[in-house]
């Protein structure tokens, strides 16, 4: 059973950090590009970032560029978000997302059929 379980949220200070991981499971984790996205109360959720299968294409969204990266260690079968520099606007549930993918590219606006769970930012004072 595939499976994508987010985790590394948490309370931090405007300026702050956090990584987020996204640990799969129940699939072939290299023949897949993951994304994340993120949504918060009242707003549509957003495209992140997104990154091909084997590493060799990223993308963000114009929000985040120069402050999230994401990456991703085939190896583990974990995908992860380093955020800095995170803002109050930052605050959302954010998802990881896999799609089966035979090419080198990544776009968040492709169909991402596998979800996880969420997980929770809050950057406050």
């Amino acid at each position: 059973q595939l499976q994508l379980v987010e985790s590394g949220g948490g309370l931090v200070q405007p300026g702050g950090s956090l990584r987020l991981s996204c640990a799969a499971s129940g699939f072939t984790f290299d023949y897949y590009a993951i994304a994340w996205f993120r949504q918060a109360p009242g707003k549509e959720r957003e495209g992140v970032s997104c990154i091909s299968r084997g590493g060799e294409s990223t993308n963000y969204a114009d929000s985040v560029k120069g402050r999230f990266t994401i990456s991703r260690d085939n190896a583990k079968n974990t995908a992860y978000l380093q955020m800095n520099s995170l803002k109050a606007e930052d605050t959302a549930t954010y998802y990881c997302a896999a799609r089966f993918s035979l090419g080198r590219t990544c776009d968040v606006r492709d169909d991402f059929r596998y979800w996880g769970q969420g997980t929770q930012v809050t950057v406050s004072l």
